[in-house]
């Protein structure tokens, strides 16, 4: 049984560190690898509307939640407020834990066709949107966006906060940049306070959270309901359990131990392959070796025959002669 709208609160009582939707990273094998670190609320890759309502393969591989992907979120991005009505309702078949909205998606090719951070050329058209997605469907919506498209003076998320909330939407996520700024400068969290200041519902913030006192400082300086951790995950999902350590007991987590570090390298390749088969499922491992293996003596060696390796049992070999080689 899914939570209400009352109960998400109630669920973001714990401030708890959710795992970021990313494209080609946060699927189901990601998930359950953050989740056994402490992850507790994970939310999908963005999914098309468009391509999910066409029944296309990849958009409904991407909403498919097995059975041990609990607390996990759907996320849609569209730039048609009916289609992304229609596909909310098509994706809430897949028991969700809520469904979220894309609007602070700065990538040219989704925010200049009007989806992503392209509803906030148009905030009531944005507004207008969430509203009909909210009343489409029986589960929570949310809404993840920016604080504005570029200029402070074109930052409408004080008052975008309100209307959401007006429209039935259960809570939103605030990456603290503009869709201008990308991934550049420095996030300015204030605007997760100002926001979570003017409204009742929960406020995630997003933004700069790389490590355990980031998050904690996150939410002593905005105290919004939680953060929400992205790319620093990719490289280094440890900082779940680091963050949770810190907000919950107070305590300083030490950074995981080498033979942890090449245990995750082993768990996460054996089953990328397994979902996906040889070499895809290693290839598509790489992305995070790099940032499993840092600190480790020879990393870079070690990272260079990882990455020119496309079987499992090769990389596997390349671990285990790594841990020989530096037991000896």
């Amino acid at each position: 049984m899914h939570p209400n709208h009352d109960e998400l609160p109630q669920l973001l009582a714990s401030r708890p560190v959710i795992l970021a939707p990313m494209e080609d990273v946060t699927d189901v094998v990601f998930r359950r690898l953050c989740r056994s670190l402490g992850a507790d609320i994970c939310v999908t890759e963005f999914v098309n509307v468009e391509g999910l309502l066409r029944g296309c393969r990849n958009a409904k591989r991407k909403i498919r939640l097995a059975g041990d992907d609990a607390l996990t979120a759907i996320q849609i991005y569209g730039a048609n407020a009916e289609r992304l009505a229609e596909a909310a309702h098509l994706a809430e078949e897949a028991e969700p834990l809520f469904i979220d909205i894309n609007c602070g998606c700065w990538v040219p090719k989704i925010a200049g066709r009007g989806a992503g951070a392209g509803w906030l050329r148009e905030p009531l058209a944005m507004v207008a949107m969430a509203k009909m997605v909210a009343h489409r469907v029986k589960i929570p919506v949310t809404v993840k966006t920016r604080i504005g498209l570029g200029p402070e003076s074109h930052m409408p998320i004080i008052d975008l906060a309100r209307r959401l909330e007006d429209a039935g939407v259960a809570g939103i996520t605030i990456h603290c940049r503009t869709a201008a700024m990308g991934h550049a400068g420095v996030a300015d969290w204030s605007w997760a306070r100002k926001a979570r200041e003017v409204v009742r519902i929960p406020v995630i913030v997003n933004g700069d959270i790389r490590t355990a006192e980031d998050a904690k400082r996150a939410i002593d300086e905005t105290g919004c309901a939680g953060v929400m951790v992205g790319r620093r995950a990719i490289e280094h999902p440890w900082i779940f359990r680091e963050a949770y350590a810190l907000l919950r007991d107070g305590i300083v987590r030490e950074l995981p131990t080498d033979d942890e570090r090449i245990a995750l390298c082993r768990a996460h390749l054996c089953a990328n392959v397994a979902e996906r088969g040889e070499p895809h499922g290693v290839r598509c491992t790489r992305r995070h070796l790099s940032g499993y293996l840092s600190g480790l003596r020879g990393a870079s060696q070690l990272r260079r025959q990882l990455n020119t390796c496309d079987s499992l049992d090769g990389c596997l070999a390349i671990l285990d002669a790594y841990q020989s080689a530096v037991a000896a």
